[in-house]
C-alpha cells in the first residue's frame, strides 16, 4: 500500500458542490481496534451536503473528509475481521477516499448477493431508520407507519424496513411520479402532497402509530392530527423548518411522544451496540430479499462534486454512490 491516497477535500473549507476537489492525503493509520478499509464505494448523504456548506462539522476525532458510509475490503485486520474480508461500515467521516480507518465494531459483512455499490448504500440509512423508527419510535408489526420524503435514501429504506417488520406503510412524496415509485417500493398508501392533504389521507386509513419526519415546519401539526392515541413522532431533520408549535393539551389528549435523534455524534460504544442490533434484526431481512438498495446514480470519486449537485437537485430515487478504483 502507498503511504498516500486520493481523497476529496472541500476547497476553502466550505462552499458549493464545485468546491469538492480530489487531493492527495496521507493514508490513515488505524488505531488499536480499528480496521483499515480499501474503499470500493462510498454513499453520498444529505449530511455530507450540510458539512460541505459548513453547517454540520464532524464530531471530535473524526476525519475532516466527507463520507459516512463505505463498502470495501479489509486491508488491515482488527476485531473479528481478517485481511481480504468484504465489509460495509458506518463512519464518523472520511469515506470519500481510497482508504478509511474505522472501529472494527462498526463494520458489518456485505450481505449475500450485494455488490460494493449496493452495500455502500446500507449503513447510514439502515442504522438511521433502525435507531429512529424501531428503537425511538418502537414500531411494531400491525402498526401503521408514515414516512415523508418517500423516494429519498432514508425514505426508500424506511418503506422497506417497515414492510419487513409487518407494519402498514403510508408514504408521502411531492409529485405523482414519486408517489407511484413509493408504491412500487412497497408503500401500502402513497400520497402526492402536491394534490392531497396527507393528514386527511392518513385519518381515512385509520391514523398513524409512528411518523418518521425529516420535514418539520407545518408538517408537525398535520402529523399530530393524524396520530393515533399513544402514537410517536420521530424527527431526524427539519428541511421544512426547524421550529414548530406544540399544542400541549392536544399532545396530552393523544398521549403522544415527540422525539428525535442524530446518529453521527453517538459514542463508539453506542454505535457498536446499534451495529450488533442491525446485524441481528435487519441483515436477515436483507438476505431474505425483503430489503434492497435502490441506487439512483453512481459517480467516480474524482467527480464527487457532480454527485453532490445531483443529490441537491432532488430528483433522485434512492441512493447516490461514489465508486472508487
Amino acid at each position: 500500500m502507498s503511504d498516500t491516497m486520493t481523497a476529496i477535500a472541500i476547497e476553502g473549507g466550505k462552499g458549493p458542490a464545485d468546491a469538492l476537489k480530489p487531493e492527495t492525503l496521507a493514508r490513515p493509520a488505524p488505531a488499536p481496534g480499528e480496521v483499515l478499509i480499501k474503499v470500493r464505494a462510498a454513499g453520498v448523504n444529505r449530511p455530507d451536503l450540510l458539512q460541505r456548506l459548513g453547517a454540520y462539522p464532524p464530531p471530535p476525532g473524526a476525519p475532516a473528509t466527507l463520507g459516512l458510509e463505505v463498502a470495501g475490503e479489509v486491508a488491515v485486520a482488527a476485531g473479528r475481521w481478517k485481511v481480504g474480508d468484504n465489509v460495509c461500515a458506518l463512519l464518523g467521516g472520511g469515506g470519500y477516499a481510497e482508504y478509511v480507518a474505522c472501529d472494527a465494531r462498526h463494520a458489518l459483512p456485505i450481505p449475500k448477493g450485494f455488490d460494493f455499490v449496493e452495500a455502500a448504500g446500507l449503513p447510514e440509512t439502515v442504522f438511521t431508520v433502525f435507531a429512529n423508527v424501531f428503537e425511538h419510535g418502537a414500531l411494531k408489526a400491525g402498526e401503521t407507519f408514515m414516512v415523508h420524503g418517500a423516494t429519498s435514501g432514508i425514505g426508500v429504506t424506511a418503506i422497506q424496513m417497515a414492510n419487513a417488520a409487518g407494519a402498514k406503510v403510508i408514504a408521502t412524496a411531492r409529485g405523482a411520479d414519486k408517489a407511484a415509485q413509493a408504491r412500487a417500493l412497497g408503500a401500502d398508501v402513497a400520497v402526492d402532497t402536491t394534490r392531497e392533504d396527507f393528514a386527511e389521507v392518513a385519518k381515512r386509513e385509520g391514523g398513524v402509530d409512528v411518523v418518521l419526519d425529516m420535514v418539520g415546519g407545518d408538517y408537525f401539526a398535520k402529523e399530530l392530527d393524524a396520530l393515533k392515541t399513544g402514537g410517536r413522532i420521530v424527527f431526524i431533520a427539519s428541511l421544512g423548518g426547524g421550529e414548530v408549535a406544540l399544542p400541549i393539551f392536544r399532545l396530552m389528549q393523544k398521549r403522544a411522544v415527540v422525539t428525535g435523534s442524530t446518529l453521527r455524534p453517538r459514542s463508539a460504544d453506542e454505535k457498536a451496540r446499534l451495529a450488533a442490533e442491525v446485524e441481528r434484526v435487519v441483515w436477515p431481512w436483507i438476505e431474505a430479499g425483503k430489503i434492497k438498495t435502490v441506487v439512483d446514480a453512481t459517480f467516480p470519486l474524482a467527480v464527487a462534486a457532480e454527485a453532490h449537485a445531483h443529490l441537491e437537485a432532488g430528483a433522485h430515487v434512492g441512493k447516490v454512490v461514489l465508486t472508487v478504483g
